[in-house]
């Protein structure tokens, strides 16, 4: 997307919700969201950095962290989600990492983080907002990034053993 008009919001989620960046973050809060969040869609391309990779990269100023906190029943969790966003030199914002926790699934939520992302992202400045997906990402990812108004640019086709 290069603007926010670009943007379709989804429904809104059926439960209370916010996104929160988190500044500064930790290692160790990184990978405990990032294996939470990703475990089930085989998010594993960061698995073999080691700490000191893991915490430069999260110190640059150009990644920010962000979580999703949730009302389920009675309680909340500030688990329930996940968003990494990485400016680049060209001015793009990308959408490096999103997702939702297995328990908030089928509460409307995936819509209204995306169109979170996307305003955050813009917010920050961006001149372009983009993301990939693949076919191991949820099933549900794809017609909601394309019902937000994103475009499809480009396809590879690679093999991966999960």
């Amino acid at each position: 997307m290069s603007s926010l008009r670009q943007l379709v919001p989804g429904q809104q989620p059926t439960v209370q919700a916010s996104l929160d960046r988190i500044a500064p973050c930790t290692v160790g809060t990184w990978r405990a969201l990032y294996r939470q969040i990703g475990e089930p869609w085989h998010w594993h391309d960061r698995d073999a950095w080691d700490q000191g990779a893991m915490a430069a990269h999260l110190a640059r100023p150009e990644i920010r962290i962000y979580r999703v906190k949730a009302e389920l029943g009675p309680e909340w969790t500030d688990a329930a989600g996940f968003l990494e966003l990485e400016r680049h030199e060209d001015g793009s914002v990308e959408i490096a990492y999103i997702g939702l926790d297995q328990r908030v699934l089928g509460r409307r939520l995936g819509g209204w983080l995306v169109a979170q992302a996307v305003h955050t992202a813009f917010a920050w400045d961006a001149v372009r907002v983009w993301l990939h997906t693949c076919t191991l990402d949820a099933p549900a990812a794809l017609p909601n990034y394309l019902a937000r108004g994103f475009l499809i640019t480009r396809a590879e086709t690679y093999d991966a053993t999960v």
